[in-house]
């Protein structure tokens, strides 16, 4: 009796220890991680169902400044960034940055990559989005969503900005995914090159 009572205790232990490996392996195919940070395959947001196209890290100088992944709707399976296609980057913060750094931020990126025209009309809706941002500490996630209809920007799921229009949401999605990004390398991590 004791030895039938050793097998079948030794038969639970090992059923257990498989169904614990095929929920790990589901939650692991379930998402994506970027130095430890983790990132739905799926979202759904604002009534919009979105997949991951692609995700990696972005450094800057000597420093790993945070990891992000590229989003756009479930239909639409070829990276349209600067397209008129729903569409979200999510980016999660290693390091404290303060507000006005992302403007300003903002603000050369946009210069540089639109030509004085472009940014000349504009500029009073990049300076509204410029208000809109906070504070950022370690583990914070900004996203950025266009949805067809209006471009958000909320930051740890709290709205920020809401409004523009695709002119706009292409320019602020043009920063990280454009002709000449902040990074060619996290660029085409994002739009699933890598």
């Amino acid at each position: 009796m004791p030895t039938r009572l050793l097998g079948a205790r030794r038969a639970v232990q090992i059923s257990l220890l498989l169904t614990g490996l095929l929920l790990m392996s589901w939650a692991m195919a379930s998402s994506v991680t970027e130095k430890g940070e983790a990132f739905e395959r799926t979202v759904e947001e604002h009534g919009q169902r979105y997949s991951l196209i692609g995700s990696g890290v972005f450094r800057y100088m000597i420093w790993t400044a945070y990891a992000g992944a590229y989003y756009q709707a479930v239909e639409e399976t070829q990276p349209q960034p600067l397209g008129d296609v729903p569409r979200r980057l999510e980016l999660a913060y290693f390091h404290a940055i303060d507000a006005p750094d992302f403007a300003e931020a903002t603000t050369e990126s946009l210069k540089k990559s639109l030509t004085a025209y472009e940014y000349s009309q504009l500029e009073a809706d990049i300076n509204a989005f410029n208000r809109s941002y906070q504070d950022v500490e370690p583990q914070d996630r900004y996203v950025l969503s266009w949805d067809g209809a209006a471009l958000r920007l909320a930051l740890n799921g709290e709205t920020l900005f809401e409004g523009g229009n695709a002119e706009l949401a292409s320019a602020m999605f043009s920063i990280w995914l454009g002709e000449r990004p902040l990074d060619d390398d996290f660029r085409d991590a994002l739009l699933g090159k890598n």
